[in-house]
């Protein structure tokens, strides 16, 4: 078993965070690119994005191999510390299930809150993805 720093951790995006150029911006390399799904979650946008959970709503997105220290950079580095880390279960385009990292706000986004040009982009950057978008 690898107990380096150097392991790999599986973590699903359903996010900005899935776009390439945004992670290589940030010095992540990306390894492993797998699109896939979360059974029983829901994408909500708010002024930040996270799931929700719905057992009859499924959320596409993008699972990379991180390191811990990019988790890091992504998160606790860039402000972003109130998303926690949640494991749940991906199922990839292959068909098969993985448990993957994924980083979620305890505290949802009120009802009142909408960030449209975040919504914007993040359809633009699936679409050049190609990870379905019929969740949205």
């Amino acid at each position: 078993m690898n107990n380096s720093e150097s392991r790999l951790n599986n973590v699903f995006f359903y996010g900005l965070y899935m776009a390439p150029d945004i992670l290589t911006s940030k010095q992540v390399e990306l390894r492993e690119p797998r699109i896939g799904f979360a059974e029983g979650y829901r994408l909500r946008i708010g002024n930040m994005a996270t799931l929700l959970r719905d057992e009859s709503s499924r959320t596409y997105g993008i699972v990379y191999a991180l390191t811990h220290e990019e988790i890091k950079i992504l998160y606790d580095q860039a402000g972003l510390d109130m998303y926690a880390s949640e494991v749940l279960l991906v199922t990839l385009d292959s068909g098969e299930t993985i448990p993957a990292l994924c980083k979620n706000l305890l505290t949802p986004p009120k009802e009142s809150e909408s960030n449209s040009d975040y919504e914007a982009k993040l359809v633009n950057c699936m679409r050049q993805l190609k990870v379905p978008t019929t969740h949205l």
